[in-house]
């Protein structure tokens, strides 16, 4: 049996023509372990082991593509480039392939390949091999050519703010100035769709025009009050009337990069992480100092859970750009991630100190140590947050709601409902916080009816959120309306089915209506899903046993609790 599959599998794989069986048995081992290692998102061992694959079979196709793309989500176009080339020698359609091959021809600046395998059709689609020749024919010093083909892609279907972006980029590193800012301005061909990036070019293009204001102006629409240290130091720099020099794209292989990094931008909201990934590491191959792809590949990765790549990622944006602590913050939450939290709070230790003007970098801190469920000190790196607002902002309802949650549970129930309360008058109708306030006031027997509004005001806010129906049916449980509570609580079980204080809870409604095998039922299923090695202070394991062999009558009675408010009929 086991030499029936081995040869299977050797067949699938293309290993069939290996002279030795153990050769063929390594070999599918191999395969074996590096489609496994693709299965977990493992780039580094897909890529060692498929690469060992090749060795034996080194013209398998399916394994050059596997070990080609496995080397591009690492970042090392060098080292898929021999096997995409491999794949279209064989004459082999291969996304993978023309993409790393693309990627090849614009680190190299080879424009005139780069057309030809846009005609050739060995490209990677209409948009990206469209954007590919008009930044091309700029590289070859054909600014009518490249205006020309920018304006033919621009008529595909959906795509005409993305190519107008792009051509305004295109002029503005030839420095005409004027057109970048009208097609910007919506002059030209009405608004575009302003990023980031494309917020950050503007306001250079306006600078560049002699036109500070402007771009402040244009600044202050699209961030506020935004404390991001890139966008506040451009607006110091144009407050003090220097002139903004037009940086984001200096060379048509810039603009080549920009065209994997915004096509992988736009493709991070539907596409999966490991296609994405291609996209931004390409433009990272291309430009390596794109700090905007970097940190997208960052977070590619962390998504992907392969933290000790995001971190590394994370790490290699330099100590003096303005998106360190944007990098920082995301190398502190994957090392937490990988369960490295000593190492997450010394990187968090560190930004306090030398980012120590920024709120987000204390509410952070704070929400590490919450989570650690260090509460005491999360409380202080809250307090920081709150204290560098100079004017009360809609984002601080947040911060005000988990040190809230904070002090709620170091038992400071009077500086918590404080919190809570001044989150809600930021924000009056965030679910969240009329959630935990609305449920912590039940449990503590105070204020039924504000609670109860609350409440309803969160299901009709999340009706599919099973925490928050626990809650209504919980407080009307706690009222004494049993009837009333139990399908809220079936409910919630039926939106969070494996959440163990959902189960106890739906346990008790049940003792109360009555129904008490199922109430029995419920109680077991709480103990089946809570975790030992991760206990909740939200439910106690020995009262939920001691409800099993007494019933909840009795515990109510041990507890010198009220007993419940009516008794139903035993359905046992």
């Amino acid at each position: 049996m086991r030499l029936k599959l081995l040869l299977t599998l050797a067949l699938i794989t293309g290993l069939h023509g290996l002279a030795q069986p153990a050769a063929a048995e390594e070999a599918v081992g191999a395969y074996l372990a590096a489609t496994q290692a693709r299965y977990n998102s493992d780039y580094d061992a897909e890529a060692k082991y498929f690469s060992e694959v090749l060795v034996r079979d080194p013209n398998n196709p399916a394994v050059l593509e596997s070990a080609s793309a496995a080397y591009l989500r690492l970042g090392q176009l060098d080292k898929a480039l021999p096997m995409a080339q491999k794949i279209e020698e064989a004459e082999l359609r291969s996304q993978v392939a023309n993409i790393v091959l693309t990627a090849a021809d614009a680190s190299t600046e080879d424009f005139d390949a780069l057309i030809k395998r846009a005609e050739d059709e060995r490209g990677i689609g209409d948009l990206a091999d469209g954007l590919m020749v008009a930044w091309s024919h700029l590289g070859k010093g054909d600014m009518d050519a490249a205006l020309a083909t920018f304006d033919e892609v621009s008529k595909q279907r959906g795509v005409k703010n993305f190519v107008l972006y792009h051509k305004a980029l295109a002029l503005a590193s030839v420095g005409d100035f004027e057109s970048a800012d009208a097609i910007f301005s919506g002059a030209e061909q009405g608004p575009v769709q302003n990023t980031r990036r494309g917020m950050i070019a503007w306001s250079q293009i306006l600078s560049q025009l002699d036109r500070n204001q402007d771009a402040l102006d244009q600044l202050g629409n699209a961030f506020g009050n935004n404390r991001d240290p890139e966008i506040s130091a451009l607006k110091d720099q144009l407050a003090a009337g220097e002139s903004i020099p037009f940086s984001l794209i200096q060379s048509p292989k810039d603009g080549l990069a920009e065209v994997f990094y915004s096509i992988g931008q736009a493709l991070a909201v539907d596409s999966g992480e490991n296609y994405t990934l291609f996209y931004s590491r390409a433009a990272q191959a291309l430009k390596p100092d794109h700090i905007d792809a970097i940190i997208l590949s960052a977070e590619l990765l962390e998504a992907l859970q392969q933290y000790d790549l995001a971190t590394a990622a994370y790490k290699s944006v330099p100590t003096d750009h303005p998106a360190f602590f944007m990098a920082e913050l995301g190398r502190a939450d994957a090392l937490r991630r990988s369960e490295k939290t000593d190492a997450a709070i010394e990187v968090l230790s560190r930004l306090s100190e030398s980012h120590a003007d920024l709120p987000l970098v204390h509410v952070s801190t704070g929400d590490l140590h919450r989570q650690l469920e260090q509460f005491a000190e999360a409380v202080p790196a809250y307090d920081l947050a709150v204290e560098i607002y100079s004017e009360l902002e809609n984002e601080q309802w947040f911060v005000y709601y988990v040190r809230g949650i904070s002090h709620e549970r170091l038992g400071n129930w009077e500086n918590a409902e404080a919190d809570f309360r001044k989150a809600l008058e930021i924000n009056p109708d965030q679910p969240d916080v009329l959630n935990y306030l609305g449920y912590t006031m039940v449990e503590k027997r105070v204020n039924f009816d504000e609670a109860l509004n609350m409440i309803e005001r969160a299901v009709d806010a999340r009706p599919d959120s099973g925490y928050i129906v626990d809650s209504l049916g919980w407080v009307l449980y706690r009222l004494g309306r049993y009837d009333e509570s139990i399908g809220h609580m079936e409910r919630a079980a039926e939106l969070e089915p494996v959440d163990p204080i959902l189960n106890d809870h739906l346990g008790d409604v049940l003792w109360a209506v009555g129904r008490k095998t199922e109430a029995i039922f419920q109680w077991k299923r709480a103990l089946s899903f809570y975790d030992e090695d991760n206990p909740s202070p939200d439910i106690d394991p020995d009262r939920v046993r001691r409800k099993l062999e007494v019933g909840l009558d009795e515990v109510l009675a041990e507890e010198g609790a009220e007993p419940l408010a009516t008794s139903a009929n035993d359905n046992n």
